[in-house]
């Protein structure tokens, strides 16, 4: 088969579909997409959500309680102690196909009647409000195996932590991205195996460290310069990260100092022939995100966002250890999964929702430990395979038409339409930021903020500048969020300064209180949701661009960066080219894999 292209339904740009992609269509038996990658990774997004809670009732016991569906969802949700019991049964929600009519549209009156559970927090201890499995004391999370952390967003083995985003095995952690085996390490970014430091970047197995980029084994620096340790103690004197004020001034001279050095290409390790970003043992893995094999390595991927250990998988978000032949599908753990949501431990599963530990299912919600369903009714081997295929033909003949007009037949992910999530309430908006008009322009939905009754009863400008002279009374007030603008004559809110889904205030709980000043850490200005965000800019976004190398021989082009070593082009500018995450217009130095390697490893 030959390269094609295709023009997508959604954007109607042209996309190109490989024959290494019509090989995987054919072994899942699906027909090729007619949505480009990206389209497809944000329609699968918006079916995603994890930090928006809503407060609501529990439709099983009347209790309120938080959730990640809000009040007027179309369809009943349970708190997840109910939703895993054993009071309700979803198969009591079965029905019959109908023929004569659309099967997505008897879908989505299944879809829209059985219940889901409020939050995804399994065998987790006071998390009541985090999406944390396995899991204690923790408040605002996401991720797995989290103990004692507040507004953490995807971790794993992760103790005393907050305000993080992709942590792995590490303890007291703060205001960080993508760490690894960290202890005591405060605003830093794509670092492992370091300790007791602060401003890091590209930094690994160092120790007592402040300010440092791309160190190997170091201990005792300052901006990568070597002191004595005696001088070191004296510097962190006069740079008290305990002071608002001077945070602040470092994070502008650590911004602009991380600047002069180059970014490798990419952050692949021990991978072959892999593209993407933040990738660890992948084999033919491409245009793939944030994989890390944990036990095995990932092989023959392409469009993963999130993953462990997944062999041959497409266009996936959030996919479980060792699964296989998955396709289009979120939140998925097994083996030929496709269209899906929610999968979990399941085989042979496709158009099905919040399923787990099931077997040949087709169009089904909330089931578990079940085989041959259709509709969340049972059938026999037989019937169920003969039925399959039957809706599976009428859906390729008939398709759904959504209210832009665009076809959904059979091999298409889930109908837009269908999402209970709004665009800026949806993992879509952490990835693919958007304002409301460019989100409705779209032709996505766009929540506007609720009305809030409450009045802040201490501005950004009046909270102390020390963390010691912070009084308890502190977790009584109603801050300012420092992107929200208010009149002078009160403390009534006006309106919000950036695109950040800012709350306009917060609170300190005393937990999060009990951890600044355990770590010696200011009070921040910013909201958690804002401080979520300014967090997620420090990472690359997902997407590609073919870029060169910016090695011009004995200096990098901008003339910013003077080389150390030799490499092996010698004076002449390097030839190499490489797909980056780094888009051209960014200011950032990046060399390809040979001439980072010699100037840092």
């Amino acid at each position: 088969m030959n390269q094609e292209s295709r023009k997508c339904q959604n954007c109607q740009q042209e996309f190109w579909i490989e024959p290494e992609d019509f090989t995987f269509y054919e072994k899942m038996e699906v027909p090729p997409p007619t949505w480009c990658p990206e389209c497809r990774m944000v329609r699968r997004s918006i079916f995603v959500t994890d930090r928006t809670l809503f407060k609501r009732k529990d439709d099983y016991t009347g209790k309120e309680i938080f959730s990640i569906f809000p009040a007027d969802a179309p369809f009943p949700v349970y708190s997840h102690e109910i939703w895993w019991g054993d009071e309700w049964d979803a198969m009591s929600y079965g029905t019959d196909y109908t023929p004569k009519q659309s099967f997505w549209l008897q879908f989505r009156a299944l879809l829209n009647s059985v219940p889901r559970y409020n939050l995804v927090n399994l065998n987790s201890t006071r998390c009541e409000y985090s999406n944390a499995s396995f899991s204690k004391d923790c408040y605002y999370t996401i991720g797995f195996e989290a103990e004692n952390c507040l507004y953490g967003y995807y971790c794993r083995r992760v103790k005393e932590c907050a305000d993080y985003v992709f942590l792995v095995d590490c303890e007291r952690c703060y205001e960080s991205t993508y760490l690894k085996k960290c202890n005591n390490v405060s605003f830093s970014h794509y670092s492992e195996e370091c300790r007791d430091s602060a401003f890091l970047s590209d930094c690994k197995n160092c120790s007592n460290c402040f300010g440092c980029v791309g160190l190997r084994n170091k201990q005792f620096h300052v901006f990568n310069e070597p002191r004595s340790e005696k001088d070191y103690r004296e510097f962190l004197s006069g740079h008290d990260i305990g002071r608002f004020s001077s945070i602040e001034g470092v994070k502008r001279e650590f911004q602009d100092f991380s600047l002069t050095f180059p970014k490798k290409y990419a952050r692949i390790v021990r991978s072959r022939n892999s593209t993407g970003d933040n990738l660890r043992s992948c084999n033919n893995c491409l245009t793939c995100f944030d994989i890390d094999p944990l036990t095995f390595s990932s092989d023959d991927c392409k469009y993963i966002i999130s993953a462990t250990a997944t062999h041959d998988c497409h266009d996936l978000i959030d996919t479980g250890e060792n699964s296989e032949l998955c396709y289009d599908s979120t939140n998925c753990w097994g083996s030929r999964i496709a269209f899906s949501s929610l999968v979990i431990q399941s085989t042979n599963v496709q158009y099905s929702y919040n399923c787990h530990n099931s077997e040949s299912l087709f169009g089904c919600v909330g089931l578990r430990k079940k085989q041959y369903c259709i509709l969340n009714k049972q059938y026999t081997k037989e019937e169920y395979e003969q039925l399959m295929h039957q809706i599976i033909a009428h859906m390729k003949k008939t398709p759904y038409l959504d209210e832009r007009g665009r076809e959904y037949r059979y091999g298409e992910f889930f109908p837009l339409d269908f999402s209970a999530m709004n665009y800026n309430d949806s993992l879509a908006q952490r990835w693919f930021p958007f304002t409301k008009e460019e989100v409705e322009a779209q032709g996505y939905r766009w929540r506007d903020p609720d009305t809030r009754d409450y009045k802040i009863t201490i501005k950004t400008e009046d909270l102390p500048d020390y963390i010691k002279d912070v009084p308890d009374s502190i977790t009584n007030e109603i801050i300012q969020c420092a992107h929200t603008n208010f009149t002078k004559s009160d403390f009534v809110r006006l309106e919000s300064t950036c695109n950040e889904q800012c709350t306009t205030a917060f609170k300190i709980i005393p937990e999060e209180l009990q951890f600044y000043r355990r770590m010696n850490l200011p009070l921040p200005r910013l909201c958690p949701n804002c401080r979520h965000y300014q967090r997620l800019k420090q990472r690359n976004p997902l997407k590609l661009w073919y870029r060169k190398c910016q090695c011009a021989g004995q200096k990098s082009e901008n003339g910013v960066y003077q080389n150390t070593i030799s490499h092996q082009h010698g004076t002449n500018h390097c030839p190499n080219e490489f797909e980056t995450s780094y888009a051209p217009d960014r200011p950032e130095i990046v060399y390809c894999e040979q001439c980072y390697n010699a100037e840092v490893v």
